[in-house]
């Protein structure tokens, strides 16, 4: 990569149907500029969303994982973003068990309201995945 590229890493984000979803949304609408790194995956609820999701994407080429939902207490499912706290909590270990680093992997909590968060976040991600470089030098160098 010449001096004048710049990696732009990929991003897979789950995020809740319900506030973080509609927060990205808001983002758009409201013309706020963020990287354009991430890839939006709408779930129900972040309580459903599996460790083993967060593999895939990792293991099918993205450099980051987003798991974004509405703030604690605020679930439309009552509980699901405690369940994906609990759940999700142990995928940084998880990762880095299998030889990936951790800070591939960020859960945020984001309201429909707050559309400048959601791009804060998107921002905030993109470049601390940029000095770890691509997931597939990372595959490689485990091959």
């Amino acid at each position: 990569m010449s001096d004048e590229q710049v990696y732009e890493p990929k991003v897979v984000a789950f995020l809740c149907k319900w506030c973080s979803s509609a927060g990205s949304d808001l983002a758009g609408v409201s013309r706020i500029q963020y990287p354009a790194n991430a890839t939006p995956i709408q779930v129900m609820c972040t309580g459903g969303v599996s460790p083993m999701y967060v593999l895939s994407a990792l293991r099918k080429g993205a450099d980051g994982v987003l798991v974004s939902g509405c703030h604690p207490g605020d679930c439309h499912y009552i509980e699901g973003n405690y369940l994906a706290r609990r759940k999700l909590h142990l995928v940084k270990e998880l990762l880095e068990f299998v030889g990936i680093e951790p800070n591939r992997f960020r859960m945020s909590w984001v309201s429909a309201a707050e559309g400048g968060k959601f791009a804060q976040v998107v921002r905030d991600f993109v470049e601390d995945l940029r000095p770890l470089g691509p997931q597939d030098k990372v595959k490689a160098d485990r091959s």
